[in-house]
Order: structure tokens, then sequence, then C-alpha cells
């Protein structure tokens, strides 16, 4: 590589106190920097009071502008060897002032998780239908993540479910991808051994940001549909909701009487997780990875999920003992773990060997930066067998670039 220098292009700045984007952003970034990689972190987004200070960890932060020449200058001076770009939507912004501005650079998107299945599966929601591949790739919003997809040199795909569905379906070749899951320390006997036992916890915990659209669902559901189930056999059972950026429509929910409690944000959910019984996950759609179902394992917490929320986890088999879509069975789950500690328990190791089986492998980390370096040193011959990557760079080179000077007239004027 001509440099150690690597550009991040992010949507927003890191939240990883907020938001599961953020913690998988600051996942890669210290990745990053244990291969001793210098980082610079720019996005056109405003800092927020979940933001983390990224200086600390001596990264530069730059904000940059949309649609502005300041960027080319910018991005010539820093001359990384790698950029990376936060979702599809940074790459459709700045994809083409990086190709022209820094041709040498490793393009990496890191999807997060696929923002079009997440749309499609919402509306398939609202329409009352289960998911259909051709209607998925139908939608505009489809075209243009897949568009970006085939653009960048890398895609790090966080759920092998979409990883199988991108390869399967949509036949993108398996060279441009790379399953890059949340990678935790495994959970040790020490650490087991250790959490609270069931008989110690007490109530129920939902966790989650309330911008983010499956979430504010999910509250609804359970406050419509689950929670009066569970509270009727569980009188004295509350539930706590966690989460920053609640609406106010969510916030009017807190009922002390029937025990429906919006708690908002907190700083470590870890121990809230900890003390909570049962975590539950009823997510009705959404895609990628759910942080706050593998949270809740790495904290001992036994969970309820439905089959959204426990997708790209582990197989079928083994999530059944824990999965449940209808808001009946989902609830005689809830209130049969809450009170069964044999069953209980057999959740929690289900938890806790799904961590240590699927999400705490470092040869994924490995894999990834020699796929890296592979690619910085077969990068020309990379691209040349990327035709179809290669079209969509020169038509969007085109379209994207004279769509943003049009608008950087626009605003001169």
């Amino acid at each position: 590589m001509n440099s150690n220098k690597v550009l991040i292009l992010g949507l927003n700045w890191p939240e990883p106190k907020a938001t599961a984007a953020g913690t998988r952003m600051m996942q890669l970034i210290h990745w990053l920097l244990e291969k001793k990689f210098e980082i610079t972190f720019a996005s056109t987004a405003t800092f927020s009071d979940y933001s983390a200070d990224l200086t600390t960890l001596g990264i530069d932060q730059q904000p940059i502008k949309l649609n502005h020449p300041g960027f080319d200058e910018f991005a010539r001076r820093l001359n990384p060897s790698i950029v990376v770009f936060d979702r599809f939507i940074m790459e459709e912004q700045f994809g083409w002032r990086v190709a022209e501005n820094l041709p040498g650079a490793l393009r990496i998107l890191d999807t997060e998780d696929l923002h079009s299945l997440r749309t499609y599966r919402e509306k398939a929601l609202g329409d009352n239908k289960t998911f259909n591949c051709t209607d998925w790739l139908s939608l505009d919003i489809t075209k243009r993540e897949l568009a970006s997809i085939f653009r960048s040199d890398l895609s790090l795909i966080i759920s092998n479910f979409e990883l199988k569905l991108l390869i399967e379906k949509v036949k993108v070749d398996s060279s441009l991808l790379s399953y890059l899951p949340f990678v935790y320390p495994e959970l040790t006997k020490s650490i087991v051994e250790n959490w609270p036992s069931q008989d110690q916890r007490e109530h129920f915990v939902f966790i989650g940001n309330g911008k983010h659209a499956p979430n504010t669902d999910a509250i609804l559901w359970l406050n419509e549909s689950i929670w009066p189930l569970i509270r009727k056999s569980l009188p004295n059972a509350e539930l706590h909701i966690y989460g920053p950026y609640m609406p106010e429509r969510i916030r009017k929910m807190d009922n002390a009487k029937t025990g429906f409690r919006i708690k908002g944000w907190v700083k470590d959910i870890a121990p809230v997780l900890a003390n909570a019984r049962i975590n539950l996950v009823p997510l009705r759609f959404g895609a990628g990875l759910k942080g706050k179902l593998l949270e809740g394992f790495r904290n001992g917490t036994p969970a309820i999920a439905t089959s959204a929320g426990a997708e790209g986890t582990g197989n079928t088999n083994e999530l059944k003992l824990c999965t449940r879509d209808e808001a009946v069975s989902f609830s005689n789950l809830a209130i049969e773990l809450y009170l069964d500690s044999r069953k209980w328990k057999e959740v929690q190791n289900l938890g806790t060997n799904l961590i240590n089986k699927r999400f705490s492998n470092e040869d994924l980390k490995e894999k990834f930066f020699r796929k890296i370096i592979e690619l910085d040193e077969n990068l020309h011959l990379h691209r040349a067998a990327n035709i179809f990557g290669g079209i969509l760079t020169h038509h969007s080179m085109q379209s994207t670039k004279y769509l943003s000077k049009w608008i950087e007239t626009k605003n001169k004027l």
C-alpha cells in the first residue's frame, strides 16, 4: 500500500452508546487501529450528544460538505490508500469524487445492513405480504444499493443471510463481498459464572433507538398486542424500554399502572441487561444483525425474538427455542421463560453458545485484512474482472458528477 492512511466517510458521527450502527463502526475503527492504520473520519452530519469523541483515539475528525469541490482538494491532500463508505448513501454521494481524485485507493463499502431489504420488509408488512425476492429487486432503493455494491471494490456484509441473498439471488461475485459480523470476546466460564441468576433478576427489557423504524414499530406492537397479555399473567412484572431519540408518541406510553415504562437513554446498557430477566426482541421487519439481541446474550439475558429479530444470528433450528412470530405465542413463551428456571437457563446457554460459536471468531478479522492486502496488490485485475461494476462506475461518474456540479453552480448563484 502507498500509505497506511484510511479515510472513513460516515453518514453520521459514530454513536456507540446509542445505536448498533455506531457500535459496528467503532469495532471497525478499533480493528483498523490495531493494524496501525492512520484514520481520518469525515462526515456531513452534525455532532450529537451521543457522538463519540474520536480524537481521543488519535483520529482526525473532519466535517465535510455535500456537493462541494472542497472535498476534492481535501481527498487529494490526504491521499489515503483505503476509503470506507459508511452505508451506500455515502458511496452514492462521494464515490465518483473518490474514483476521480483517488483512483488508486481501495474503495470499501460498509453496508451495516441492506437498507433496501429493511425498506422492502417495512412495505411488505404494511401490505401484509411475505418476502418476495422479485418484489425486493424491483424497488429503486434496491437497484441503488446493489449498484453501490458493484461499484465498490469490496463490501462488508454483517449478516450471513444477506451474504447468501447477494450471492445466490443477485449473483454478486463473492470476490466483491466480505462477511464481517460483530466480533466479541469469548464468553469464558468465569464470565458466565458471575452472571446474576434467574431469581436475582426481574422484569423485561427492550432496547432500541427511537429513530429506527423497526424499533418504534416493535414498541407499538409490544404496547398494543404483547405486553397486555404478559402483564395479565405477571401483574407485578414491568417492561423497561431503553434508548435515545424516542418520539413523543412513544414517551407518552410510559405508564406505571400497566408497568410499561419508557426509561430513555442510559450510558451503559450492560448492567441493565444483566439485571433483566428477559430480553424482548419483537421486530417485525429489519435487516442485518440485531445488536440488541447479541448484547443481551453477552450479558446472559435470555431473549424471545421474532424471525426478523433473530435473522443472521443462527440457523432456524438453533433458534426455534426462543423465536416466535405471533403476538400470542410470543407472549406465552415470554411468560413461560420468566417463570421456568430450567427453560430460562436453556435459552441462556443457547445465547452463550451462539456468541462463542459465531461471533467470537478472530479469524474473520484476519481474513478481512488479508483480503485488503490481496486487493491492494491486484487492484487493477480485480477491477477489470468486475465488468458490471466498471460500467456502473463509468455511468454514475458521469450522471452523479454533473448533477453534483449543477447543484454546486446553483448554490453559488
